[in-house]
């Protein structure tokens, strides 16, 4: 699966508010890196999170653009995007990510690792169109 076809499903899921198959793109050993006062979020962080906020009808949309990828293997690729989250209250959330996804036993495709960019970051990968 590339990059892309990866994060639209990860964006259809998500705007469905389909909890099962989201969740069934997420790796058991996830981490998840950069989020402000945390210092790694799990699958279990991931799971309530996305329960409450998937409940709760919390998405108004999610959506991804740019692309950048650094490393490709037959069953692991580290890319990075910009993740858009608009909230059912009106806010809006734009975050450099980078993911790597890989590929499990099952033959599925998911999440073992997300990095939150810095802002920092993402200028410069802003400047140098690589994002």
């Amino acid at each position: 699966m590339s990059p892309l076809e990866f994060l639209a499903v990860m964006a259809e899921t998500a705007n469905k508010l389909d909890f099962q198959a989201h969740m069934n793109l997420i790796s058991k050993q996830v981490s998840v890196y950069g989020v402000p006062d945390f210092e790694v979020i799990t699958y279990d962080d991931w799971f309530n999170q996305c329960k409450h906020e998937f409940e709760n009808k919390l998405l108004k949309k999610v959506s991804y653009h740019g692309l950048n990828v650094l490393a490709q293997t037959p069953e692991r690729v580290m890319f990075k995007s910009i993740e858009t989250v608009e909230g059912s209250d009106g806010s809006v959330n734009e975050s450099g990510i980078e993911f790597i996804i890989q590929k499990e036993d099952d033959g599925q495709w998911r999440v073992a690792q997300e990095r939150i960019l810095p802002e920092d970051e993402l200028d410069s990968d802003r400047r140098r169109g690589a994002l």
